[in-house]
């Protein structure tokens, strides 16, 4: 499994987040990281996320998912510190 980080903008008035995150909860592993971005771990391809993720969002709403190489630094996020570590 790799480790991928999902950002996003979703652009309507009335975002529906709720169905985003179930979706982004499905996998395995992941983490909430900051206001609109997320970690997972997973044997999809980026382009496999993504397309996933797009069967919930508007088609003006913006997404990008890239693979992670294990080196990161941060501040303040939002999910726990350790669990981060341990799963990156």
């Amino acid at each position: 499994m790799s480790s991928k980080i999902i950002e996003y903008d979703l652009r309507q008035p009335d975002r529906d987040y709720d169905a985003l995150y179930q979706v982004i909860k499905s996998y395995d592993v992941w983490a909430h990281i900051t206001e609109s971005t997320w970690f997972i771990k997973t044997d999809a391809t980026c382009a496999q996320v993504r397309d996933k993720l797009l069967t919930v969002m508007d088609p003006n709403d913006r997404i990008f998912v890239g693979e992670l190489t294990g080196s990161a630094a941060w501040n303040n996020v939002i999910c726990d510190n350790e669990y981060l570590k341990k799963n990156l």
